[in-house]
């Protein structure tokens, strides 16, 4: 706790990786690329999974769970899929371990070759369609709605603690439907729901739209996303919807008998969140001192703090406390009275400050007799002493304030950080200088695409969905472009 932060303006990167650490959100592990979720981190990814769980059955959606292990053949099945993924996989060849001979340690078994490999699934879909050949027969047994709650594995070669890690844990949602516009709708549902999350939980802004043909998920006809806006002025990927058309269908031979007789393929949708929330979650808020976390995501979300002298002083407080405690829970809210005499109140302060914890409470001797409380706001630091009668509404009140007042700071930062340019160079000057959101127009070819990403870094982050008709000329090829689209350097 004695040891500061590094600052946002001097190196982000380490800012965010010693937050994690310190904050006690996550560590490195032993298997290079993967982390370790240490408990305070799981408490807030847990939080996250409660309020999506809900949110997906809400809509109709219902929990499995599809094997790890996907047969290599699998992958060979749909050519787009394999071919997006194929670099990132992890493949076992044996299944058995022996003792070395030279008494060295332990070695693969040649003999336990397995006659196929098996791949560590980097995403379920072909696993998943198999099954649903057996799954669906009639258009009775549409629409099937599923959702998994998982860990994936993709070969990362550079890795970030929750941004970009080798293992990461997810949800990734299945559909099957009898209509191509059931399964875009399902496509656009979810989508929705994602934004929902992002916005009104997460308190993170953020652009719905679709990917370019180059961004589009490998065997998808359509991927639609959530893009958000970091600190430093990067983009980061939030979500993704994906309309599969009938692609993982046909490679799997899912077809379903008709109302009419007919036997045809179902249509396919998948969509999922990852672990790379927590990453959003942390550089869209936090500060110099450390996590700042809405109130809806945070594990803890008062802390009440003892400041007294002697054991009769703190015996006193400490009835008082409780009672505060009590009536906050009652209204859902959840509290941490902390009375440990190990650590000064100052310690205290400072801890869960990097722990983001949404609201303090300071009571002491003097408030008792006064009858209030010190009451101080994470997000703003602002102290105010608040009356003890009734107090849980006034902290409820509070509660609500914190959580509006962060999606506005974020907002803002969006809306300050989103530039309009017409030429290649104001383009890259705003890149260079200022960073975030870049609107420009592009003439729509995969060519210019990747020009652009390969001299300046940023890439198409989407379409928006709510983006204008705009008639104008490519800012690279000054060919004729119907709309602006979101640049960004990107996590």
């Amino acid at each position: 706790m004695s040891k500061s932060l590094p600052k946002r303006s001097e190196d982000y990167s380490l800012w965010y990786n010693e937050l994690v650490k310190r904050a006690g959100l996550a560590e490195n592990s032993p298997v290079r690329g993967c982390m370790v979720i240490k408990p305070y981190g799981y408490a807030i990814w847990e939080k996250m999974q409660r309020v999506l769980d809900d949110m997906f059955k809400r809509t109709g959606h219902t929990n499995a769970y599809f094997p790890l292990f996907i047969p290599k053949s699998f992958f060979s099945k749909e050519a787009s899929h394999v071919e997006g993924f194929a670099k990132e996989c992890a493949v076992i060849t044996h299944y058995r371990l022996k003792n070395a001979e030279d008494g060295s340690g332990v070695v693969v078994d040649p003999d336990a070759k397995l006659e196929e490999e098996l791949i560590v699934r980097p995403t379920s879909e072909t696993v998943i369609w198999n099954t649903y050949k057996g799954w669906v027969q009639s258009y009775r047994d549409l629409p099937l709605l599923i959702n998994q709650w998982a860990n994936v594995v993709r070969w990362e070669m550079r890795t970030r603690l929750f941004l970009r890690t080798a293992e990461f844990l997810w949800q990734e949602g299945h559909t099957a439907h009898a209509t191509a516009e059931e399964a875009i709708a399902e496509t656009e549902q979810m989508l929705d729901v994602y934004a929902d999350f992002a916005e009104n939980f997460m308190a993170v802004p953020v652009v719905k739209g679709i990917k370019t043909p180059n961004e589009r998920f490998a065997g998808a006809l359509e991927t639609y996303c959530i893009e958000s806006l970091m600190q430093d002025g990067k983009a980061l990927q939030t979500g993704t919807s994906h309309f599969l058309g009938q692609n993982f269908a046909k490679a799997f031979d899912v077809k379903f008998a008709t109302k009419e007789g007919g036997l045809e393929y179902v249509w396919g949708t998948s969509w999922g969140v990852s672990t790379r929330l927590m990453g959003a979650l942390i550089m869209a808020h936090s500060d110099d001192e450390g996590l700042v976390l809405p109130p809806k995501l945070a594990p803890i979300q008062v802390v009440i703090i003892p400041i007294f002298f002697n054991d009769a002083q703190l015996q006193q407080i400490s009835e008082k406390a409780k009672q505060i405690k009590k009536a906050l829970e009652a209204k859902g809210i959840s509290v941490k009275f902390d009375d440990r005499d190990t650590q000064k109140p100052g310690w205290k302060f400072a801890e869960y400050e990097l722990q983001g914890v949404p609201v303090r409470i300071a009571i002491g001797a003097r408030d008792l007799e006064n009858g209030t409380v010190e009451v101080a706001r994470r997000d703003t630091k602002e102290k105010a002493a608040y009356p003890l009668e009734n107090i849980e509404n006034k902290v409820e009140e509070l509660l609500e304030a914190i959580q509006t007042n962060i999606y506005q700071k974020a907002f803002k930062f969006r809306e300050e950080n989103t530039t309009k340019v017409d030429s290649y160079d104001e383009f890259k000057q705003v890149l260079d200088t200022k960073g975030g959101f870049v609107l420009a127009h592009w003439d729509g070819t995969s060519e210019t695409e990747e020009r652009i990403k390969e001299e300046t870094k940023a890439t198409i982050r989407c379409i928006a969905l709510d983006t204008q008709p705009e008639e104008g000329t490519c800012m690279v090829t000054g060919k004729p472009s119907a709309r602006r689209v979101y640049f960004a350097r990107a996590y």
